[in-house]
């Protein structure tokens, strides 16, 4: 379904939900959806997302605005509110290896509900957990990851819902998608439908529930570094 305004993109989320939110740092995030979530007033959410952006950008609106109740993440710096919140208590945050997080994505879209993996064995990530040992390696069990509502950044989509990512945007945006029993789109450009090239269609249209096209799109850098000249 084409969305002709960003309320309507994110009618029936609500207290408690579990959201995915694409992108990696500032990158390929779907600016205009999460600050529409902030107009919302939605509560208590569970948010699985790479990191949880910066102080004024990003997840870190939510955060500010208390919303977050908990964050399933592989990345926490840049974010001082996130590090106050954190260590008061307010809020709760499950720390997973960034390789793990991924395919603890994919596998949930994919219908698997669990894997092994070496990594974090033998760390505190694997205490009071499962592991086996396979060929004499030991492996720790992961639970694949799903949520009620995933958002999404991608470059074009159609109106099908058919998603092309552009470059380092195609991040954990995929996969996401395909894990979320409600999937919304924020694109910015919007195609006719058969436009897009099939051989190149990163997310197909099963996939994906509601697309939005926003005219503006904010992309800042997190961090600007710049090499001294000779």
């Amino acid at each position: 379904m084409v969305c002709k305004t960003i309320t309507e993109a994110l009618a029936g989320i609500h207290d408690g939900a579990t959201l995915m939110v694409g992108g990696f740092g500032l990158v390929g995030i779907p600016e205009n959806l999460i600050l529409g979530l902030r107009e919302t007033g939605v509560k208590n959410l569970t948010v699985i997302s790479n990191n949880c952006g910066v102080d004024d950008w990003g997840l870190g609106i939510l955060l500010q605005n208390r919303q977050i109740k908990k964050m399933i993440s592989s990345y926490v710096g840049e974010n001082k509110e996130f590090e106050r919140q954190y260590l008061s208590g307010e809020l709760e945050v499950e720390l997973v290896p960034q390789g793990t997080l991924a395919e603890r994505i994919r596998a949930g879209g994919a219908g698997i509900p669990a894997f092994y993996t070496p990594a974090g064995v033998g760390t505190p990530i694997a205490d009071g957990r499962e592991t086996r040992e396979f060929d004499g390696k030991e492996y720790l069990l992961e639970r694949g990851l799903k949520a009620d509502f995933s958002l999404v950044k991608a470059w074009r989509g159609d109106g099908l819902g058919n998603l092309q990512y552009r470059r380092t945007a195609r991040n954990f945006n995929p996969m996401m998608a395909a894990a979320g029993s409600v999937t919304i789109a924020e694109v910015e450009i919007l195609a006719g439908v058969g436009e897009l090239d099939p051989e190149q269609i990163h997310t197909p249209s099963i996939y994906v529930q509601r697309i939005i096209c926003c005219d503006n799109h904010e992309k800042r850098i997190e961090r600007r570094t710049v090499r001294k000249g000779a």
